[in-house]
């Protein structure tokens, strides 16, 4: 599968899309989801041009991997649901088996409330 530079995150990357931003630096983007399935519901995506994780940590560079890495705590204490207010969930979804949406990694951000099961 190749990299469609027309998917909605790359378009809101470019700034064609508007989104509401939580978090910014030179390797990622977070901002909140549209259509959240949450009480806080965030996204984090990679600036860089990666399908699924699978795609991330076979091309990206180190520094990329671990500035991706380190936003997710960092938006999760912005948004107040750090593991010292209650805890969070993440969740990457990969493929189309795994429910991938969207082809551009992205990791979810849930909180705010009990979340309740992994899996029913």
């Amino acid at each position: 599968m190749t990299y469609d530079k027309n998917n909605i995150f790359a378009k809101i990357l470019r700034g064609e899309i508007p989104c509401k931003k939580i978090y910014e630096n030179d390797f990622v983007l977070s901002f909140h989801d549209v259509n959240p399935q949450r009480k806080i519901h965030a996204l984090v995506v990679p600036k860089g041009s990666y399908i699924d994780l699978d795609d991330f940590i076979k091309n990206a560079k180190e520094k990329e991997i671990v500035e991706f890495f380190k936003a997710i705590p960092h938006v999760a204490k912005i948004l107040k649901i750090s593991n010292i207010d209650g805890g969070y969930r993440t969740l990457a979804n990969i493929g189309s088996n795994g429910g991938q949406e969207v082809p551009h990694l992205h990791f979810h951000i849930f909180g705010g409330e009990k979340i309740g099961k992994m899996v029913s």
